[in-house]
């Protein structure tokens, strides 16, 4: 059976894109700032000399660089995602690396297929562009789900060292210097901004807005409050954080009993297109006889926007709001 390789080639060069841009992004930045890394990057950065105002400098830079540049057309829809990743490259270096891959990836699929030219240059923007996307998705993901699950933890250490009669800016710091990082670097830079003269409610509020992450607001909220009217801010964040917990485990719960109908989904929406793949690659004439119908173009595209209204439709009944 004659074999074609076209298929086969575009998965392996998209997913050499994604790994090219991970390792090019741990060389330039170096291990310590990877989520798979324990180091309290702050803190890391402190003891190589940096002083603390540099440190605090380069992390805001870095966290919020992202955020000031939604206008931009091409950036604009990865903004958001690279701005909860605090992915350390610039949006002008992204946008360069998009570029980068996407002629690389021209030139890949000219020597090692035989698309046209205008397929070619189509295919190798969407994987330049999708390639940087899915990664800084990918990292964006997984900080966000590290920092919700360091939380509920995190306020029960701010509040023990609120009974034992600390001052809350420095059950702030203990935090950034006993927790994991992302979130431990996180109120580092509140406890320097703190320091600086900064209020403290008023970093946090910045905090939950970067982050957009809805315990985070009811953390700042809470500490507002308690700034503006008084009372006992262990007992209110101690029950913020039987909240916080009571939150994470429906939402898990929640997960677990939709994660059929999803997969679901995904299997209906995937498996005509591996079908297809499949076919082609095992016999790539397989559809010559019918690839000149004038029905055929019509016909394909219909199928590819059902299947992904299913994928649209099955997010969209499983998106249960916790």
């Amino acid at each position: 059976m004659p074999f074609s390789p076209e298929l086969l080639i575009y998965g392996m060069i998209f997913i050499g894109v994604v790994v090219l841009v991970e390792g090019v992004y741990l060389t330039v930045f170096g291990r310590s700032i990877s989520l798979n890394s324990r180091v309290n990057r702050r803190l890391e950065m402190l003891d190589k000399g940096q002083r603390r105002d540099e440190v605090l400098e380069q992390l805001r830079k870095e966290m919020q660089q992202h955020g000031k540049v939604r206008s931009v057309p091409l950036y604009s829809m990865l903004a958001s995602k690279a701005q909860k990743a605090a992915i350390a490259f610039t949006p002008k270096q992204l946008i360069m690396m998009m570029v980068g891959l996407s002629i690389g990836s021209f030139a890949a699929l000219s020597v090692g297929t035989s698309s046209g030219l205008v397929t070619n240059i189509v295919i190798s923007v969407m994987m330049g562009v999708g390639g940087i996307y899915t990664w800084v998705s990918m990292k964006a993901g997984k900080r966000m789900s590290m920092i919700e699950e360091q939380l509920p933890d995190a306020i029960e250490l701010m509040v023990r060292s609120l009974r034992v009669g600390h001052p809350f800016s420095s059950a702030i710091q203990i935090v950034s210097r006993e927790v994991e990082d992302p979130l431990a670097t996180e109120f580092g830079v509140i406890a320097d901004e703190s320091a600086y003269g900064r209020d403290i409610g008023e970093a946090l509020k910045d905090m939950a807005e970067r982050l957009d992450m809805q315990d985070m607001r009811f953390l700042a909220v809470a500490v507002t409050i308690q700034q503006q009217s008084g009372g006992n801010l262990a007992e209110i964040l101690a029950g913020l954080s039987k909240v916080i917990r009571d939150r994470f485990r429906l939402f898990r719960r929640v997960k677990a009993i939709t994660a059929e109908a999803k997969w679901s989904g995904k299997f209906l929406s995937g498996f005509p297109v591996a079908a297809l793949i499949f076919i082609n690659l095992t016999d790539p004439h397989y559809y010559d006889e019918v690839r000149d119908h004038s029905l055929f173009i019509p016909a394909c595209i219909t199928v590819g926007v059902f299947l992904a209204l299913n994928l649209f439709v099955m997010r969209i009944l499983t998106n249960i709001k916790v």
